[in-house]
């Protein structure tokens, strides 16, 4: 039989004819799988927490004042209208409504952002006048105010997966509104 003593000790009564002998137990307690399971748990938590650290892309917003020139031919506009609908053109905007230029794109799919990117890259590096070939290439990224803000991002990581030096996302011009509305109704 064991009782546990107001001093944290086991005593138990051994009956023999006549004679009680006491035998005293002391507890001891193995910390040493606690103290590992707390080691552990803090390198779980610290590993874990510089691992998922969040990721930023750098994006240079223009500046307001005049525009910049730019060369037509180095220039690829993309429009972001309601939801997924991407159009583009290349050059100027008077110029690709004229001649019937501004199609319709994915960012996914057979013809996709992705080719007409590398088309355009393939073009300037294949133009004799040109000096600084694809690295030339201006994408403008053009997002309407019903524009869904996962496509800017997803055209954002177009241009970083296609190694577009310049890029920059700027506002539609009023034609190019009049434009998609005409063109979606």
């Amino acid at each position: 039989m064991a009782q546990l003593n107001s001093e944290n000790e086991i005593t138990s009564f051994r009956k023999r004819s006549g004679v009680q002998r006491m035998v005293k137990h002391n507890l001891k307690i193995d910390m040493t799988p606690m103290v590992d399971l707390g080691f552990l748990l803090i390198s779980f938590f610290v590993i874990t927490t510089e691992l998922s650290k969040p990721t930023a892309m750098d994006l240079a917003m223009t500046k307001d004042g005049p525009p910049m020139p730019l060369a037509e031919s180095s220039a690829l506009t993309v429009l972001i209208d309601k939801g997924n609908t991407i159009y583009y053109y290349e050059g100027k905007w008077e110029e690709a409504l004229q001649d019937n230029k501004i199609k319709q794109t994915r960012l996914t799919g057979l013809d996709n952002i992705r080719s007409i990117i590398n088309a355009k890259q393939k073009k300037l590096d294949a133009d004799v006048k040109s000096k600084e070939k694809r690295d030339g290439l201006m994408l403008l990224i053009k997002p309407g105010n019903d524009a869904n803000y996962r496509t800017i991002v997803d055209l954002l990581d177009e241009a970083t997966i296609n190694i577009v030096k310049k890029y920059a996302v700027i506002n539609q011009s009023k034609q190019e509104v009049d434009w998609l509305r005409g063109n979606n109704h």
